[in-house]
């Protein structure tokens, strides 16, 4: 027992500590900046943050949410993004076992929680997140080359009709970079997960935007991102019960 709840201490730290690199990456993405080389700073003095006020989570509370030179308030969003990103990891490694699929799962879960975050706030998805999912695809069709042609059909499933819904809505109906989401997530999950991914992510999307709208007055317009992302990590990790519990009905 106390070897399992070790590992799921450190397993957490490790997330959290992945987390913090996908604050930088969510701020500097969107502006073209480098997310290697320039040092951390604080937004709002300039302030280079020492080692010791980048410990993920911690440090924010230390603080207590302000910067430690001018006092000015941090965004809830740091601390935030990396308990969710150590959190994601331990569901995922409890739901999946260890092993490979279960990396490549937390990797997708760290780009699906950067795209999300930066779609929600500029209805844009950086290609370069697409890309990164794009080689995940690319590993597990290597890694399951039996199977090639489950994770070719995903590729093509859900895009294709999205992307000609694209360009006969000219945009307006779904954007691009959505469509390039579903594809490479297809790529990586195969057909049957992909297609449940996307109607799990429009089901979340019109309920939880739908409620948005009423309870705070948000715009009809929606980022679909965010909650696309959400259905390819519940499809991803429980697709295959909820499929086997679908088809048991018949």
């Amino acid at each position: 027992m106390l070897p399992t709840v070790v590992f799921y201490i450190i397993l957490f730290l490790f997330g959290i500590t992945i987390g913090s690199f996908l604050n930088v990456c969510i701020y500097r993405i969107p502006k073209h900046e480098d997310i290697v080389l320039t040092r951390s700073h604080c937004m709002a003095c300039g302030y280079q943050l020492k080692w010791y006020d980048m410990f993920p989570v911690f440090s924010y509370l230390f603080l207590k949410g302000r910067c430690r030179k001018c006092s000015a308030k941090l965004s809830v969003q740091y601390p935030l993004v990396e308990a969710l990103n150590g959190a994601a990891y331990i569901v995922i490694v409890v739901v999946n076992g260890v092993n490979v699929e279960s990396l490549l799962y937390c990797l997708l879960a760290s780009a699906l929680l950067v795209l999300s975050v930066i779609d929600f706030r500029t209805y844009e998805i950086p290609f370069g997140i697409n890309l990164f999912i794009l080689a995940l695809g690319l590993i597990r069709v290597a890694a399951d080359y039996h199977q090639f042609s489950v994770y070719l059909i995903g590729f093509f499933s859900v895009s294709v009709p999205l992307a000609v819904l694209y360009y006969l809505s000219g945009g307006r109906a779904i954007g691009g970079g959505d469509v390039k989401l579903m594809a490479v997530c297809g790529l990586l999950l195969g057909w049957k997960l992909i297609i449940m991914a996307f109607l799990s992510g429009c089901i979340l999307g019109a309920v939880i935007h739908v409620t948005r709208m009423k309870i705070s007055g948000e715009d009809r317009v929606l980022a679909m991102g965010p909650y696309l992302s959400m259905g390819v990590f519940i499809a991803a990790l429980w697709g295959n019960q909820m499929l086997t519990w679908y088809l048991g009905q018949f």
